[in-house]
């Protein structure tokens, strides 16, 4: 019997906050940059959903540590500017999170600082709060299931018993490592067919749910 679900976790950029956008964007200016040209294609296929150790690792073994040192700078800095300008909400979401009774938490690979600033701009922050978890708490980022089982330990709940809400493919592959119920969230950058796979709803809009962690 397939247990009820006690614990919602979302992933945060692209999920909470409408961010992959701009990291995207971001990402493909920085390539041109630096000398390493790429589409905006290669930069989700790469790049999203991964932690920043990550990222760089792949930024090191194309360009060599000190431009990667000096590229992750700067995306930091052009990607604080882009949200400070206009970052929002995932369109849809603060209403879904109304309804949602289930508790909830929150495990990105993003940092804690990156979560404080862009969930703090949005109005999500206190939503969350003390119940954020990052990739860097972690050995593993996401395909690997360790944060998400790192958040369920936290939150005192059953892996089994747990819902994941994320936005790309390493995080639904992450779910799924970890023995829980993935929902791929459609509507941003990520294509449906890249998130589908066994035990994974694939949504295209975030008011649809609400009623999908209960159905």
């Amino acid at each position: 019997m397939i247990k009820p679900v006690e614990l919602v976790i979302f992933d945060c950029d692209g999920v909470l906050v409408d961010s992959e956008r701009i990291a995207a964007r971001v990402q493909v200016t920085l390539g041109a940059e630096f000398g390493w040209p790429l589409t905006e294609a290669e930069v989700i296929d790469r790049f999203i959903g991964r932690s920043s150790v990550s990222i760089r690792e792949q930024i090191t073994e194309r360009l060599g540590a000190q431009a990667a040192a000096l590229w992750w700078d700067r995306f930091e800095e052009l990607h604080r500017e882009a949200v400070d300008s206009g970052l929002s909400p995932v369109y849809g979401l603060p209403e879904a999170l109304d309804v949602i009774t289930i508790p909830t938490c929150v495990a990105s690979s993003g940092s804690h600082e990156k979560m404080r600033h862009t969930l703090g701009r949005t109005g999500l922050y206190e939503r969350f709060a003390g119940r954020i978890h990052s990739a860097t708490e972690v050995s593993r980022g996401k395909p690997a299931p360790d944060l998400f089982l790192y958040a369920a330990r936290r939150m005192g709940v059953d892996p089994a018993a747990c819902a994941v809400v994320e936005d790309s493919r390493p995080g639904v592959q992450a779910a799924r490592a970890a023995g829980m119920r993935a929902f791929g969230y459609a509507g941003g950058l990520t294509a449906a067919e890249q998130l589908r796979g066994p035990g994974t709803v694939v949504f295209h809009h975030m008011r649809d749910l609400p009623a999908l962690l209960t159905g």
